[in-house]
């Protein structure tokens, strides 16, 4: 602890201190009684005083009192506060609040008046206590600042262990006069200072700090800072300690140095206001005033000027001395420090630092590794561009660092980048000409990003670029109304706006430009009934004439407009938005869907039958009543409702696009609730039309099916394909089961040993239609399930389904394979999935297990369409198609191994069932890398052990596929097997990666290698074993274990080997040698562990957590991987373990499995194998 006063006095350097203090009482006296006249807290110190005095002593002190009693009095109370001040240090004002910290801080001026050298003995333990240090503070003379014998003290030393002091550590720096030692306890280094203290703590004192330092300059600022005393050295202790090795000294007084300029700026600026205001009033009062007070305001003047000078040359001093050190300091938390004084420095004093010397820092720092510092100075520079006084000196490092600024927009760090977009659209509005059309191009990209509030800044900067136009150079009010001038300019805008979105060529990203958009043009995009009759073309200019893509993206961005009125900001792949949504905007959205479900009603009729031409905007069209109000007024206008109904209805007799029909089946969803006040006239519309389509698929089916063979035309087939769409893409929204259409469907599947059959394409939507049906009898189960009949005989639909799904597996074309291979995994996971959860009162679905043909087809097709072929392989196959053909590919295959995973998750599947899949973690490590991995991960929690059986089971499997092909092949082989092996060790080190939590994996980890010791050494009688260098590859595990299991893995492996291995110097034991060293590796062989058996520090909770016992001591092998156990005496708890340090273990040391190590002196157990 840092001693007080009195004790620090009685040092080594106490006789130097009170000379000192006697030479410069008449000066530091003289200065304190100018403080005292000058300071406007004297009022506040009065009531502090006299709040100090008792209830008693203020009733008898009254005004008729003489004069000596109430100088008495007053003696009397100042002694009381002088003793109080001396109970209360620095450091414990910082925890008292600002009021506290000015009554502490006036009192230490006080005694700084009567005392100089003992205050500033004060001050500087407050700053070494700040830093976290606990050590004790001394101080001796230095007359001159170029004592050699000074300058030769100024190191940082440690101390080594001696007779009366182990361990000290202790720094010696120069703070003129005085030569200050601090000293502290080595470990002093690794405990948390109380700047980077966790939590609010470290906050909290941050900013006490820096109150400290203002309040300390405020109430010095009239006198004390200048004597050349007080500043001078707490100029010199801060650099002194901001620039030492230690990081608690660099940080915390590097941190208060430049505070403590920042408060000196202050102060250099109410100087230049007294400065001006004196000059001014010099000015006015001139001709009236005399010749001597003329030239007593000019001597004020002069000496306001003298005393600013003084205080610019502390700033340079500080400047200089702290900040072109610490501005490249290796702790991020230093350099973040600098950056955001430096950008206050220059906001507060620009005379000085605005200028190319101190922003070149600025620009240098924005290269920074670390994002708090490049946020600092985008921050800063946010600051000056926001002062209009400024701006016109930052003309030049706004043209030479501009591209810097720009750059900043794409940082990995996603604050920094909306700082610096903020920031370029405050310079685009306060420089117009600064920014060129190619600088506004990447930056106007940026409404497309994924992080919506750097989209959202962009979506400003493309509103006042490309939206923002002038109202006289739109319209002309004198020859228009005001309406039409309203539609002119809303007109003028979308078509910018589709100019932009044109030339940035993404025309699938149109919501996420919306979204961008809607923060700062909203009025833009709900205009709809402007937008709708542009669309139209109710205006009869040919100059607001559209293309035909132009309507398209104008319907796209209409549609997208109501989607983010009616659901708000959330959208797929992009962060950053409002999850919840306040009273207000609620209110608001609300008031938005009455009002569109108000307009398009009446509209969408009108739009729909205009451009029934085209399946694309009727696509767009057909998804608007998806977001309509139920409970809108208009809702209840029969008339509308059956119009825009029959208009849907009759483009879907039109059109079978897929796009089209998914809209048409979502609308009628949401137009068929029961709580929608339309659903009574759109569910009769939805059952005729499906009556419809059922009747002519039962007449198509009679005249194209002739027993089991398919035998219809073109035209049939045609017409049986575009009907058979439109009922699967309804039956996936709505439950169609009670048209049958499973039975009336099945037929046209092949059956076992059929060779003519339907056309791929028919089959394709067969299979996707009867999916759907058993979907909806798995979801509606629960509620129409009564008997055990209807369990069966869903049982009975689920499996003959399968079976025709299996057959589909072995079709001549990949979609109908890949359709069957969907559908079947999606329905066995559907019905384990439903098992699970359905509730034990009701009826629920009987079990059903694939066949074992159905599961080896499953694997079989996920082998040889995911993982088809070589890398090399796919890469050149896919390179002949497009970029979004390789897209679309790759979506598929990772569709479909999703599916299988989900089999293995659910338990449909055995988990070694997975094993093949493992295998490719590491060839497919780029494009199916995550699937995998997170499947390892799930199976995991599933079952930890058999999980780790199958990560076994694919590493024997590639190695005796690696085998079996070297046997085979020969020499050229044995090459090709070599790079096999080397893949096969990476997968294993893949894997071993997977094991995070290792004393959670403890026994799966010691599981992997019985299994593979026992792999390595099947059917091993006299000569080499086969797969002996399967060590090699179960290596790559060893370093995942504890040392406990590493001996008792060591003693199993010794106990495979002892009698049959003779020689382990021959090259054929080689993989032998190397597993056994990786489990003696890390100090655990026997020549480490004689070398040295001291405990270590900081070591204990290894040594808990290898100590936890795993199973029976084997009573075969007392001496191998055994760590004997303490008497029951000498047992601990836990909490004691990190107490008290146990005396090493008397017993004898094993030489052969290294007892003597760090585990010695505790409990430990073997793994039982």
């Amino acid at each position: 602890m840092i001693p007080d006063p009195a004790s620090a006095a009685a040092s080594g350097g106490s006789s130097e201190l009170n000379k000192s203090s006697n030479q410069d009482k008449a000066n530091s006296s003289g200065a304190v009684n100018n403080s005292e006249d000058e300071s406007g807290n004297e009022n506040r110190h009065k009531r502090g005083r006299r709040r100090k005095r008792t209830h008693k002593e203020v009733e008898n002190v009254t005004r008729k009192k003489a004069q000596s009693r109430r100088c008495g009095v007053r003696k009397d109370v100042r002694h009381r506060k002088r003793a109080h001040a001396e109970a209360v240090t620095l450091f414990d004002a910082i925890t008292m609040g600002p009021s506290a910290m000015r009554v502490v801080i006036d009192g230490w001026t006080e005694a700084y008046a009567a005392d100089r050298d003992a205050s500033l003995l004060d001050l500087i333990r407050f700053f070494i206590q700040c830093c976290g240090c606990k050590g004790v503070v001394t101080a001796e003379m230095c007359h001159t600042k170029g004592d050699s014998d000074a300058m030769d003290k100024m190191v940082d030393e440690l101390v080594e262990d001696s007779d009366e002091v182990a361990g000290l550590q202790y720094k010696k720096f120069l703070a003129f006069p005085w030569i200050l030692t601090v000293t502290w306890p080595m470990d002093a280094d690794s405990m948390e200072y109380p700047l980077i203290q966790p939590g609010p703590y470290g906050r909290w004192f941050h900013s006490e700090l820096c109150d400290f330092v203002s309040v300390l300059v405020c109430q010095c600022q009239h006198s004390l800072i200048f004597d050349s005393y007080l500043i001078n050295m707490l100029i010199s202790l801060l650099s002194e300690l901001a620039d030492s090795h230690i990081r608690a000294f660099r940080h915390t007084c590097t941190l208060a140095a430049v505070k403590l300029l920042t408060s000196l700026m202050d102060v250099a600026v109410n100087l230049s206001l007294a400065v001006e205001k004196t000059q001014k009033l010099q000015q006015v009062q001139r001709p009236s005033r005399q010749k001597a007070q003329v030239e007593r305001a000019q001597r004020k003047v002069k000496e306001l000027q003298g005393k600013r000078a003084e205080i610019e040359s502390m700033m340079n001093v500080i400047f200089k001395a702290v900040f072109l050190k610490r501005y490249r300091d290796v702790h991020p938390e230093i350099r973040s420090i600098c950056a955001e004084e430096l950008g206050r420095w220059m906001r507060l004093y620009s005379s000085v630092f605005l200028n190319d010397t101190y922003l070149k820092y600025m620009d240098w720092m924005s290269y920074d590794k670390i994002p708090d510092v490049r946020l600092k100075c985008v921050l800063g520079l946010q600051s000056l561009y926001g002062d209009p006084i400024v701006l016109p000196h930052l003309d030049l490092f706004t043209s030479r660092f501009k591209d810097r600024m720009i750059s900043m927009t794409l940082d990995k760090d996603h604050e920094v980048a909306l700082q610096t977009m903020k920031l370029l659209l405050l310079i685009s509005k306060t420089h117009e000409d600064v920014l060129t059309a190619d600088d506004y191009k990447p930056l106007l990209q940026l409404v497309y990003s994924s992080q919506r509030p750097l989209a959202v800044t962009a979506g400003e900067l493309l509103f006042l670029r490309v939206l923002s136009i002038d109202d006289a150079t739109a319209i002309n009010q004198d020859e228009r109304s005001q309406e039409e001038a309203h539609k002119q300019q809303t007109f003028t805008r979308l078509k910018a706006l589709l100019e932009f979105h044109r030339d940035s060529k993404l025309h699938n990203h149109v919501v996420y430009l919306v979204d961008s958009l809607w923060d700062c043009s909203g009025a833009l995009l709900k205009d709809w009934p402007t937008i709708t009759s542009l669309l139209l073309q109710d205006l009869p200019s040919p100059l607001l004439g559209l293309t035909r893509e132009d309507e398209a993206v104008l319907v796209e961005l209409m549609l997208a407009s109501v989607r983010q009125a009616s659901e708000g900001p959330v959208l797929a792949g992009r962060n950053g938005a409002k999850k919840m949504l306040s009273s207000r905007e609620k209110k608001v959205q609300v008031d938005d869907c009455s009002k569109l479900t108000q307009h398009f009603l009446t509209v969408l009729p009108h739009l729909l039958a205009k451009f029934s031409g085209r399946w694309d905007i009727v696509a767009s069209l057909m998804r608007i009543p998806q977001y309509f109000l139920p409970e809108s007024p208009e809702a209840k206008n029969t008339q509308l409702v059956s119009r825009l109904l029959a208009e849907i209805r009759a483009v879907l007799e039109v059109y079978s696009d897929a796009a089209v029909l998914e809209a048409a089946s979502r609308t009628f969803l949401s137009l068929c609730g029961e709580e929608t006040t339309w659903g009574s006239m759109a569910r009769p519309v939805r059952d005729s039309m499906v009556q419809g389509w059922v009747d002519h698929l039962k007449d198509l089916l009679t005249n194209s099916l002739v027993g089991a063979i398919f035998s219809a035309d073109q035209e049939q087939t045609g017409d049986l394909f575009v009907t058979l769409k439109k009922v699967s893409a309804f039956h996936n929204c709505h439950d169609l089961s009670g048209w049958n259409l499973f039975d009336l469907l099945l037929p046209l599947l092949p059956v076992e040993g059929s060779q003519e059959g339907a056309p791929p394409q028919v089959l394709k939507e067969v299979l996707q239609c009867l999916s759907y049906c058993v979907f909806w009898s798995l979801s509606t189960s629960s509620e129409i399930m009564t008997s055990r009949d209807q369990a069966v005989s869903l049982r009975l639909q689920l499996r003959v389904f399968c079976e025709a799904s299996h057959r589909c597996l072995s079709h001549s074309n990949h979609s109908v394979r890949q359709q069957a291979f969907l559908g079947v995994s999606d329905i066995l996971t559907a019905h384990s999935y439903q098992q699970q959860v359905w509730h034990p009162t009701s009826w629920s679905p009987l079990p059903y297990t694939p066949t074992p043909k159905l599961q080896m087809a499953l694997l079989n097709f996920v082998c040889k369409n995911v993982f088809a072929g070589r890398d090399g392989d796919h890469e050149c196959k896919a390179c002949r198609h497009s970029e979004e053909d390789k897209m679309e590919e790759l979506h598929r295959r990772r569709s479909m191994l999703a599916a299988y995973c989900k089999l293995i998750l659910h338990g449909v599947l055995e988990m070694s069932m997975a094993a093949d899949i493992f295998t490719f973690y590491v060839k497919y490590q780029n494009d199916l890398g995550d699937i995998i991995k997170e499947t390892i991960h799930r199976s995991r929690l599933i079952d930890k052990f058999e999980s780790t059986r199958t990560l076994v089971l694919s590493l024997q499997q590639l190695f005796v596929r690696l085998k079996h092909e070297q046997e085979a092949g020969g020499l050229p082989h044995v090459q090709q097997g070599v790079q096999t092996f080397s893949s096969i060790k990476e997968l294993a080190k893949r894997f071993a990666l997977t094991f995070g939590d290792l004393v959670k994996f403890r026994q799966c980890l010691v599981l992997i290698h019985r299994s593979g010791i026992e792999f390595a050494f099947r059917d091993f009688e006299s000569s080499t074993p086969t797969f002996l260098s399967y060590l090699s590859i179960l290596a790559e595990f060893s370093s995942k274990l504890l040392k406990p299991d590493k001996r008792t893995v060591l003693a199993y492996l010794q106990k495979h080997t002892s009698d049959q291995v003779a020689d382990l110097r021959e090259e054929r034991w080689q993989p032998l040698v190397f597993y056994r060293g990786s489990l003696l590796a890390e100090g655990d062989d026997a020549a480490s562990h004689g070398s040295s058996d001291r405990k270590q520090p900081g070591r204990s909770k290894t040594k808990l957590e290898g100590s936890k016992s795993l199973g029976p001591l084997s009573p075969t092998e007392p001496q191998v991987g055994k760590v004997h156990r303490s008497s029951p005496s000498n047992k601990t708890t836990h909490a004691q373990e990190h107490l008290v340090k146990r005396p090493p273990s008397q017993g004898t040391v094993n030489t052969e499995a290294g007892d003597d190590d760090d585990h010695a002196d505790e409990d430990a157990v073997e793994v039982e194998l």
